[in-house]
């Protein structure tokens, strides 16, 4: 995406022309992403569009971040911070691990800025702490170099504890350098404790807010999310990502109709923009819409969502897009019909789900978890007992690819598939006793926001097997992690009943009743029976 321009003109156009033309390239003056201050001794022109690119990054825009730290770069040659800012925009920290082309790019880029040579000891800084992330990129310990870079990071900000840039970017490297094996949420509650104090001094600066909505994406922290949520959407409301990520919080708290609002924004806006890497963050802001509308009864809104993200799947793939977002499609494909047959409860349609033909082992591994959980609740012992031995071969093939850091620190899925084939298999002392222990790590670090708690499939297995005091207990333990879940409530609602607490399940189906608009938009049985039972109780 860097715009070419002959190295040749550069170097006779007159630095007041230089400050024109990068004025005029400038971007749109109605754009909105926050207020950052980031001075540099590059050209003054050179500051403006800077102070952008570090906007966009702040906001996880790194294709425009990228382009526009290049436009710098070609502008501005002696501009060895916007060879960092390229290197910054190869680093999506906590989204995913650099592949090796990527790296050797921010190594190349790191090692111009280094060149060129930044006249100022912050900036050196800027450009040794990422260097030690991108030496010797063809080292593959990836939390090594991210620990690396997050303490080079936390020296530069004791250096400079005015520098709200280095407290924020040292924070997502807290972030971005937490073990998958750590439960104990030290890492975001330190990253909070930088953030915090930065954000009241200037609560109008994208990434603080952003890093606090990460650090807070958790059962135990996302109320201390909340206020950066309904922040941050309008601080930088030019930027879909921004739109969306309040969503994080609001699916960890249950608010759903504000989860579905930001989410319908953050598509509008890739819509607006028009450009193929958009896709990703649309499917993004399409995944929690459609848990959102799943736990409000819009069954049919629902459905389109599945539909429409198969036919931008098909889109981008005609297209040829190789922007990197090439495997958040495919997990889209496997985890949006998934998702949604089993919080339907369609089992027959779960259990009928097929990989796609060019999946890698570790989407596969997805499908055949859906397909695990549904013949499991069908009963058809034989299907579960293949269905997770699919599991468990794409496990293993995935342990031995380039993805098998997925596979590192607590993991749900992997527990879940074997909780439920003992539970087909009627062990069902070993089917409890496996769900709980993931339920009980999930209590700990949470589930992924866009997807079903552990312990309410532990009270649905204890519902089934006509246990219905300890599911209530359960069910309500659930909603205490995952609040407002339309399944909780209705199986809570059911278990209350058969254990004739009648103010319980009242209040539980009356819950229901109102998230859902009194089951306007569905015909879920669960939602009859609220009214069944509301009506007989004269409510």
């Amino acid at each position: 995406m860097c715009l070419l321009v002959s190295g040749c003109l550069l170097c006779v156009v007159p630095a007041a022309a230089l400050d024109d033309e990068m004025h005029a390239h400038y971007h749109d003056a109605t754009e909105q992403l926050g207020k950052v201050s980031f001075p540099i001794s590059c050209a003054p022109a050179s500051e403006k569009a800077f102070e952008r690119g570090v906007a966009l990054l702040h906001s996880f825009g790194y294709e425009e971040a990228e382009a526009q730290f290049a436009e710098i770069a070609q502008k501005d040659t002696a501009c060895a911070m916007a060879h960092w800012g390229i290197a910054m925009s190869l680093f999506h920290q906590i989204w995913e691990r650099p592949q090796d082309s990527t790296l050797k790019r921010g190594q190349q880029e790191i090692e111009k800025a280094q060149t060129i040579g930044a006249k100022t000891e912050r900036e050196r800084g800027y450009i040794s702490a990422l260097a030690v992330f991108y030496r010797d990129p063809a080292t593959n310990d990836y939390l090594k170099r991210a620990t690396a870079y997050s303490d080079a990071m936390g020296k530069l900000y004791q250096q400079y504890p005015a520098d709200l840039e280095a407290g924020a970017f040292y924070a997502l490297s807290l972030l971005a350098s937490e073990s998958p094996e750590d439960t104990s949420l030290t890492s975001r509650k330190k990253a909070v404790a930088v953030l915090n104090p930065l954000f009241q001094q200037q609560p109008d600066h994208p990434g603080l807010a952003h890093y606090i909505i990460h650090s807070c994406d958790s059962p135990q922290m996302a109320p201390l999310g909340l206020e950066a949520a309904r922040r941050y959407a309008d601080i930088a409301s030019s930027s879909a990502h921004a739109v969306h990520m309040p969503s994080h919080i609001f699916a960890r708290l249950g608010l759903w109709q504000e989860d579905i609002q930001a989410n319908l924004k953050s598509v509008a806006l890739t819509h607006k923009s028009g450009a193929m890497y958009m896709h990703g963050h649309e499917l993004h802001a399409m995944h929690f819409l459609l848990y959102a509308y799943l736990q409000t009864g819009q069954d049919e809104a629902a459905k389109q969502v599945v539909e429409q993200s198969k036919e931008i799947l098909a889109t981008a793939s005609t297209h040829g897009d190789d922007t990197g977002m090439l495997e958040y499609y495919g997990f889209a494909a496997a985890h949006f019909p998934a998702l949604y047959d089993l919080e339907m409860r369609h089992w027959a349609d779960a259990a009928a789900l097929q990989p796609a033909a060019n999946a890698s082992p570790h989407l596969q591994m997805i499908t055949f978890w859906a397909q695990t959980i549904a013949s499991a609740h069908i009963g058809d012992v034989e299907a579960t007992r293949r269905n997770a031995q699919k599991f468990d071969d794409a496990e293993e093939a995935t342990r031995k690819s380039k993805y098998a850091y997925i596979l590192d620190g607590p993991r749900s899925s992997h527990g879940e598939v074997h909780a439920w084939l003992a539970f087909a298999e009627k062990k069902n002392d070993e089917a409890l006793r496996q769900m709980r222990q993931v339920a009980d790590t999930q209590d700990k670090v949470g589930k992924a926001e866009v997807d079903i708690p552990a312990r309410e499939m532990l009270a649905d297995m204890l519902l089934q097997l006509n246990q219905p005091e300890q599911a209530l207990s359960e069910y309500e333990k659930s909603m205490k992690t995952d609040p407002n879940r339309f399944n909780d409530l209705a199986g809570a609602a059911r278990a209350a009943e058969l254990v004739h607490q009648p103010g319980k399940a009242n209040s539980y189906y009356a819950q229901l009743l109102k998230n859902c608009d009194d089951g306007k938009h569905s015909d879920r049985p669960e939602l009859g029976r609220a009214k069944i039972v509301l009506a007989k109780d004269g409510q």
